[in-house]
């Protein structure tokens, strides 16, 4: 019987074995990594991009774009994301990093927003629940480009976005969801694109309020108006007026509260309000 000598033979294996580089440690070098807030958004364009994925999502690109929405709530961590197109479908990650937006003491007036009874606690569940409908909507085809149009003109700087509020003393359950803008008395609000009003009603804290479902999973949202002059189910144009800014909820004085929710996450509505090239870009990091 012959005996093979394996002494010279498995170092030369063991080497070869550790000079081939595994797959998933080859795919992630070629990966891009883009570091974002939560309330942010990400975007990332390529030659003949047709769709886009997110944590299990997948959308239509928008004018040969896509964009990635960071929930104000995420935690700090990867995530994943996919552009599809012409070629092979890419990946890149976007690091989502902790942020404080800081917190903000508010007085409130002796208004029944200031100490709500569990009347109004109850009125104010109902409100939730109904939006809650809203939030599980089919995401039909985008009725819209961007940048938006203003929700009221002039447009002056939106404040206060993700902070944490606290009223009489007393913090809020959770931070900011949108940003105040301060304009003229009874100012015309106006629709950012063309959608279908989706509610438009009185509610506890929010006061008057109009949702707009823009398609593509997109939802504006505007609160605090003196009137509404839309109903539900109505179609409208961008720039049709939708009512008149006030302060009715909770509010302190004259303003509109504006808010965007892009599959499923509240963003700061500033970054669909500027011009896409200055919304930060995949495009923009180096592999």
């Amino acid at each position: 019987m012959k005996i093979i000598d394996l002494r010279g033979i498995i170092p030369g294996l063991l080497a070869l074995v550790c000079f081939i580089p595994s797959p998933l440690s080859t795919a992630q070098s070629h990966e891009a990594t883009i570091s974002a807030n939560p309330g942010t958004l990400v975007r990332w364009v390529a030659p003949g991009t047709e769709r886009c994925t997110m944590r299990g999502r997948s959308w239509a690109a928008l004018q040969g774009a896509c964009y990635y929405p960071i929930d104000l709530l995420d935690k700090p961590g990867p995530i994943v994301i996919a552009l599809l197109g012409s070629g092979p479908k890419q990946f890149a990650h976007i690091s989502v990093e902790p942020n404080d937006y800081g917190t903000e003491e508010v007085t409130l007036p002796d208004i029944p927003q200031a100490n709500p009874s569990r009347e109004d606690l109850r009125r104010d569940a109902v409100d939730q629940a109904a939006l809650a409908r809203i939030w599980a909507r089919k995401e039909g085809p985008a009725k819209f480009t961007l940048p938006l149009g203003p929700p009221v003109r002039p447009l002056p700087v939106g404040k206060s976005f993700g902070v944490k509020r606290v009223y009489n003393g007393k913090l809020a359950e959770q931070a900011h969801m949108g940003s105040d803008y301060d304009s003229p008395v009874g100012s015309a609000i106006l629709a950012v694109a063309p959608g279908t009003v989706v509610f438009a009603k009185e509610m506890f804290f929010e006061g008057n309020a109009v949702f707009i479902d823009h398609g593509d999973g997109l939802i504006s949202m505007y609160f605090h108006l003196s009137e509404i002059k839309v109903q539900a189910g109505q179609e409208v144009r961008k720039g049709e007026t939708l009512g008149r800014e006030g302060a009715t909820g909770r509010a302190t004085g004259p303003h509109l509260w504006f808010g965007v929710r892009w599959h499923d996450a509240r963003i700061n509505p500033k970054f669909v309000l500027e011009e896409p090239a200055r919304i930060p870009s995949v495009n923009h990091v180096t592999p």
